[in-house]
């Protein structure tokens, strides 16, 4: 059980610095402009969800806690990268800047995005779980990360992008982010009960209910 926490922790860290990443690269769908990172954040309430069912709380929150510094300690160092002196033959400082380069504000922005939904979805994962005894993990999967999703995406749009642009294309872009984010919520659901089947081998650890 031990392996697969450690397993499931390695796979939140690498997708939450993988969307932070990515997130720079914007792409049409539609009508709306997403981030690339829209496709890849997700995964990270799948695992909170399953940890929280499987290893209860405080393992949820403690993996939370370490995706902050995670962030922490890969901005700080993509920071020294920029600020370090490039070699006079290397001409791709520019490009390592507009795409790695650390704004104070998005990273801000992300970083209490990230903090609140994510605390948010492990504390409505476990009171849905009370509330349904411990049944229909589905239910409380979607609850939790559906409204998770619309805190990260208001809090994010809203701090990083509010006077920057016009009331209207902030609401476009904050409803076209939890369009495709409320989808993929619906759609993890099958992978979340696999995650939890699969985690759930060997033992079960939380004590507050039992999955449907």
């Amino acid at each position: 059980m031990e392996k697969k926490l450690r397993l499931l922790t390695a796979i939140f860290v690498t997708c939450l610095l993988v969307a932070n990443i990515i997130a720079g690269k914007l792409f049409i769908l539609g009508r709306f402009v997403l981030p690339a990172a829209v496709f890849v954040y997700p995964v990270t309430f799948v695992v909170t969800d399953t940890v929280s069912e499987v290893w209860g709380k405080e393992e949820a929150n403690g993996i939370v806690w370490l995706g902050l510094l995670a962030n922490l300690i890969m901005t700080a160092f993509l920071y020294l990268g920029q600020v370090l002196p490039p070699a006079p033959f290397w001409e791709l400082q520019p490009a390592y800047e507009a795409i790695l380069g650390a704004v104070p504000r998005i990273v801000a922005a992300s970083m209490i995005a990230y903090l609140i939904s994510q605390l948010h979805d492990v504390q409505a994962f476990l009171f849905w779980r009370r509330v349904t005894a411990g049944r229909h993990l589905w239910l409380r999967n979607n609850l939790s990360t559906i409204v998770s999703q619309l805190l990260d995406s208001v809090i994010f749009i809203t701090i990083a992008f509010a006077g920057t642009v016009e009331g209207a294309v902030l609401i476009n872009m904050i409803a076209g982010q939890y369009l495709v984010k409320f989808i993929l919520a619906l759609a993890d659901t099958p992978f979340c009960y696999l995650a939890v089947r699969w985690a759930r081998k060997g033992g079960v650890i939380a004590d507050e209910g039992s999955s449907g």
